[in-house]
């Protein structure tokens, strides 16, 4: 039982974080800037300006005209929303509560390491791409223009963690089920030994 409520948590964990990772791409707040009375706030897929009363947002027309870190940023993210999406299947299909490949244990437990992996590959992306953002981001900041970093960055970073996480511990849960499972087999086959040999006596 205890392995089986490890499995959930780590489950639930990645779904967190997947569905953090997907608030965060389409947040506008990755970048604020303040140049006059209004700021100026950069997301992935469009700009707004103006306060939270009144503002004014306004979608990239033109892909080459975008920076290339926010190219990059939001196609990785993408990518990485994709081998989420690819993970949560993989879960489910493996989870000890569905009844998903029963009939075939041995690929129900390659089902929950391949979802675990996939998990941990597209949060690492998640946490590598929005750091690498922020050192952009910091890099090109201009002296006359007081540029700081929106919550859409730190939700993009607790999203990648957390999907991470969620990842590593249904990948570990599937090692320890493992050598039990191992275990299990040997002491069956003692006892079928023994039983055997009982019988001939």
């Amino acid at each position: 039982m205890a392995s089986f409520g490890l499995q959930v948590a780590g489950f639930l964990i990645s779904l967190v974080g997947v569905s953090a990772t997907i608030a965060a791409t389409f947040m506008v707040e990755w970048g604020k800037q303040t140049q006059g009375k209004n700021p100026v706030y950069d997301g992935l897929w469009m700009s707004c300006s103006g306060t939270a009363e009144k503002s004014n947002c306004e979608l990239y027309k033109h892909i080459l005209k975008v920076p290339t870190h926010i190219q990059a940023t939001r196609s990785v993210m993408l990518v990485s929303l994709f081998l989420s999406a690819m993970a949560l299947i993989s879960s489910v299909l493996g989870m000890k509560c569905t009844r998903f490949m029963e009939a075939v244990p041995q690929s129900k437990v390659k089902a929950t390491i391949v979802g675990g992996i996939l998990f941990i590959i597209s949060g690492l992306l998640t946490i590598i791409i929005t750091s690498w953002y922020i050192s952009v981001a910091v890099e090109t900041t201009h002296s006359l223009i007081n540029k700081e970093f929106g919550h859409a960055v730190f939700v993009s970073l607790a999203g990648g963690f957390l999907t991470a996480l969620g990842g590593v511990i249904l990948s570990l849960r599937r090692c320890g089920g493992s050598r039990g499972s191992a275990e299990s087999i040997s002491t069956n086959q003692l006892l079928t030994t023994k039983n055997i040999k009982d019988n001939y006596v």
